[in-house]
């Protein structure tokens, strides 16, 4: 059994489990694959597994980004439809949404970015998964769909992460109609970051990854949070928020090192760490 280890995450190529895992770019990188040898639907249990294992990775220093793919011909086909019955009862519903919708904040407020990688279909909760992502990089023959109405099941939470991706027409149109959209449209609405042909979308999100692992994990962090702060902000106040958090990103070593770096014309050899710079006080 081959065991890979950095620093307390540690995983099995040969582990039974709801998830894969694979290490890339000297561990820097996580690339976790849904893969419960059916559609890759989003069951109490894949989301839990998911869940903490994106909480463990976004303790771990030496990682730079996560990337969620998947096998089959399905990304995730939103939440397992048995666990959806009367019989299961409300509690057990409250907690699959609840529990999944946690999981989705979570996303957003992990320090390092997380990169969906999709090369088939995204539906429902498999859909609000992909919007919840950071960066999304799509296959030419992927479909994404809402299709909670056929169903007699409005996909509200998952129109909740689309409606935040994607013009709310477009929003409305997919939620109603319960009609997929292809890759290009995806992308022209904002749902995807990028489309390649099928056979190069892994290789496109390591590519993305690598070219996030290169810069400093601390400003990739504060960046990212910013980013998702200033979006619910009015723009004065987001312009306001914005100064302060670029007078304290200036404080960082890292930033310092970045400018020394460029005015000196040579690489910039990041610490990662939010170490702040001494100020000097000026006579």
């Amino acid at each position: 059994m081959l065991k890979i280890s950095i620093r307390g995450f540690s995983t099995s190529t040969a582990a039974k489990t709801l998830l894969d895992r694979e290490l890339y770019q000297g561990n820097s990188v996580v690339r976790f694959i849904l893969n419960d040898k059916k559609v890759n639907t989003l069951s109490l249990a894949m989301i839990k597994e998911l869940f903490a294992e994106l909480k463990a990775i976004d303790k771990i220093e030496k990682v730079r980004s996560v990337v969620i793919a998947h096998n089959g011909k399905s990304f995730s086909a939103g939440h397992e439809l048995k666990e959806l019955t009367t019989e299961s009862g409300s509690d057990k519903h409250n907690e699959i949404f609840n529990t999944c919708g946690d999981m989705m904040n979570f996303i957003r407020n992990m320090k390092v970015p997380v990169i969906a990688e999709v090369n088939g279909t995204a539906a429902a909760a498999g859909l609000q998964l992909v919007a919840s992502c950071d960066v999304v990089v799509a296959g030419k023959s992927s479909k994404f769909l809402v299709p909670g109405q056929k169903l007699g099941l409005f996909c509200s939470t998952p129109g909740i992460a689309l409606v935040r991706a994607v013009p709310r027409k477009v929003a409305m149109d997919m939620l109603l109609t319960a009609q997929p959209i292809d890759s290009e449209a995806a992308l022209r609405a904002g749902l995807v970051s990028r489309v390649v042909d099928d056979d190069q979308v892994k290789f496109e999100a390591l590519k993305v990854a690598e070219q996030i692992g290169q810069f400093s994990r601390s400003v990739t962090a504060l960046g990212k949070a910013f980013f998702y702060t200033q979006a619910e902000l009015g723009t004065a106040d987001a312009y306001r928020y914005g100064s302060r958090v670029m007078v304290g990103n200036l404080k960082l070593k890292d930033c310092q090192k970045g400018i020394s770096a460029f005015i000196g014309k040579r690489q910039p050899e990041f610490e990662h760490s939010n170490d702040l710079v001494e100020e000097t006080k000026k006579n």
